[in-house]
C-alpha cells in the first residue's frame, strides 16, 4: 500500500491516464468527480472511488480538496457482500478507515516504515474489505450527440431540465435522444437522470445543504418525492445515505 496526499484548487483536472495498480481515491474535505469506464462518479469527502489496475479515469476537483490516493498492487482480498473487486465501484469511507490511510500518509512522509506502519497497513486493508458499497455512477454515452445532451445535463441537473432543449442543442429530435439512450444505454432518459441527480445530490450534501434544500435546487416539488427517488435507487431515504457515516 502507498498513500499520496494532493492538494488541489476547485477546477483542477487531471488527464486521463491509467497504471498497473489499484487506486482508491477520496478526498479529506471537498468534492471530486472521477471518470471511468464510461461512468463519472461525484463522490463527497465520506465516499471514494475504487478503481481497478489499468482502468483509463480522469478526475476534475468540483471544490478545493486534499485528495487521498491510495495505491494497491493487487485487490484487498475477499468481501463480506461477495462483491468483484474487478470494477469501479464508489465506497463509504467510515471515520476508523479514514483515519487510518491519514496515518499511514503520516508514517510514509517520515520516511522510515515502523512496525507500527505495518500495523496500520494491516487495519487499513481490513476496514476496506468491509466498506460499505454505495450504488452510485452515472454511465455516460459514446454517440456525440447523446453524450452532448447527458454532458450538458450534469452541468446543470435538475428535474425541470427540458429534454427537447437538450436534444435541440445537441441538434437531434427527443425521438431520436430517446432512441439512442435505448440503444446505447440499455435505458429510458428518464432512469439515466434518476442516477445524475442523485449524484448532484451528494455534491450537495457535502457542502451542507439540507434534504429540503437538496430537493428543491434538484427541481423536486417536494421533499417527499425526492426521497421517493432516493428510497427507490438505493434502498434507504436521504436522511441515510446522504449523512456523513457514524
Amino acid at each position: 500500500m502507498r498513500c499520496v496526499v494532493r492538494a488541489h484548487t476547485a477546477h483542477t483536472e487531471v488527464q486521463p491516464h491509467r497504471h498497473p495498480w489499484a487506486q482508491m481515491v477520496f478526498s479529506d474535505h471537498g468534492t471530486v468527480r472521477v471518470h471511468a469506464n464510461r461512468k463519472t462518479f461525484t463522490v463527497p469527502p465520506w465516499r471514494a472511488v475504487w478503481i481497478p489496475p489499468d482502468t483509463l479515469h480522469a478526475s476534475v476537483v468540483i471544490q478545493d480538496a486534499t485528495l487521498h490516493a491510495v495505491h494497491l498492487l493487487g485487490d484487498p482480498g475477499s468481501r463480506p457482500d461477495k462483491g468483484s473487486w474487478q470494477e469501479c465501484q464508489v465506497l463509504e469511507v467510515g471515520p476508523l478507515l479514514r483515519e487510518v490511510i491519514k496515518a499511514v500518509s503520516e508514517e510514509e512522509r517520515g520516511g522510515l516504515l515502523s512496525e507500527r506502519y505495518g500495523s496500520l497497513v494491516g487495519l487499513a486493508m481490513i476496514e476496506l474489505r468491509s466498506a460499505r458499497r454505495v450504488a452510485l455512477g452515472v454511465l455516460m454515452p459514446e454517440e456525440k450527440r447523446l453524450r452532448h445532451v447527458c454532458e450538458a445535463f450534469l452541468a446543470d441537473a435538475r428535474l425541470d431540465q427540458p429534454l427537447a432543449e437538450l436534444a435541440s442543442r445537441a441538434g437531434a429530435s427527443i425521438s431520436t435522444i430517446n432512441r439512442l439512450f435505448l440503444m446505447e444505454m440499455g435505458c429510458s432518459f428518464s432512469d439515466w437522470r434518476k442516477q445524475a441527480l442523485l449524484s448532484r445530490a451528494f455534491a450537495l450534501a457535502a457542502e451542507g445543504c439540507s434534504v429540503s434544500r437538496i430537493a428543491m435546487d434538484l427541481g423536486y416539488s417536494s421533499v417527499s418525492a425526492f426521497s421517493y427517488m432516493v428510497t427507490q435507487l438505493v434502498g434507504m431515504p436521504p436522511s441515510k445515505v446522504l449523512g456523513r457515516p457514524r
